[in-house]
């Protein structure tokens, strides 16, 4: 196993300090805030997710109030960020450390894992940055800066090893989030790292290479599965019909256009009639909906939908 100089922990948490970005999730340390954080930057850009940490924290500033919350309320919250089972599991969480736990967290990695939602990478950044626990958070930031430092691909359980004796009393939080800066905003998966500003080029070996980009290997993506839908715009009265998704798969429990799998130009016609047609596409990580799109105008609102304005 590759080993870290003394140091590794150091020069980051020194340079994380000075090059940091202000985000909203750092202006404290309170676990509820670094779990909600955690969870919405799951797959999702850090840009994206500022606007929505910042309201959603504003509706539900506490695991009490998450837990207490309207299903409706949470999901318009969420509506947007994708991933919705995450804002399911979130709920799922508050309520457990509610009833469990008297409404605080648990302060070990090990335990915070018992909780609905919480992964192995979750349960490290919350314990480390939130309790100050030597809890490695390994994600895909943190192995590509591993690799590249080292010029050797790294799973998780070598970087939990190589990374744990660096943990230091005082500077835990800190050092799980220099890795994650480092690899978010100077060893970028996209395109050349901006080696000059890092605190670990002169160390580096993928650098030395001069094939940092080479590291780690690119893993090799599963072909999307492709999905034919016929959907209807249903209008009446300045009102379109809605339904609500089963409370398990894709969208699990949102609000949606009534749709159904195949195409089906004539369907519309059970409702009114076919004012126009379209095609639209939507992709999602594993799956591409390629959609064939029937506007009606209905002369009543049929029974089976919720009939809605826009804006409502």
């Amino acid at each position: 196993m590759p080993q870290l100089p003394e140091d590794f922990a150091p020069r980051l948490t020194a340079w994380y300090r000075l090059h940091r970005r202000d985000l909203p999730w750092r202006a404290n340390r309170d676990p509820y805030r670094v779990w909600v954080s955690e969870i919405m930057l799951q797959q999702t850009r850090v840009e994206a997710v500022k606007s929505y940490y910042t309201r959603f924290m504003a509706a539900l500033p506490s695991v009490r109030k998450l837990a207490e919350a309207d299903e409706e309320v949470l999901m318009t919250l969420w509506a947007g960020l994708g991933y919705y089972r995450r804002a399911r599991y979130l709920q799922q969480c508050a309520q457990t450390v509610v009833a469990d736990h008297h409404g605080r967290f648990p302060e070990t990695a090990a335990e915070l894992r018992k909780l609905p939602g919480i992964g192995r990478y979750t349960a490290g950044a919350i314990a480390s940055i939130a309790f100050g626990q030597a809890a490695p958070a390994v994600d895909g930031n943190v192995l590509r800066v591993l690799a590249r430092y080292c010029a050797s691909p790294v799973d998780a359980d070598t970087a939990e090893q190589m990374l744990l004796p660096h943990y230091r009393k005082g500077e835990c939080g800190d050092f799980t989030q220099s890795l994650m800066e480092l690899g978010a905003t100077v060893c970028l998966p996209n395109g050349e790292p901006s080696c000059s500003a890092c605190p670990l080029a002169g160390e580096c070996r993928a650098r030395k290479l001069g094939t940092p980009t080479a590291f780690p290997p690119p893993a090799v993506k599963a072909k999307r599965r492709i999905e034919q839908l016929t959907v209807l715009i249903l209008r009446c009265g300045g009102k379109v019909a809605l339904r609500k998704r089963p409370e398990t798969g894709v969208l699990a429990g949102l609000w949606e256009l009534p749709n159904r799998a195949g195409e089906h130009p004539e369907w519309g016609k059970e409702f009114g009639h076919i004012a126009a047609t379209f095609r639209s596409k939507h992709i999602f990580t594993h799956i591409e909906w390629h959609m064939l799109v029937l506007e009606v105008d209905c002369p009543r609102e049929h029974p089976g939908f919720v009939w809605s304005a826009p804006g409502e």
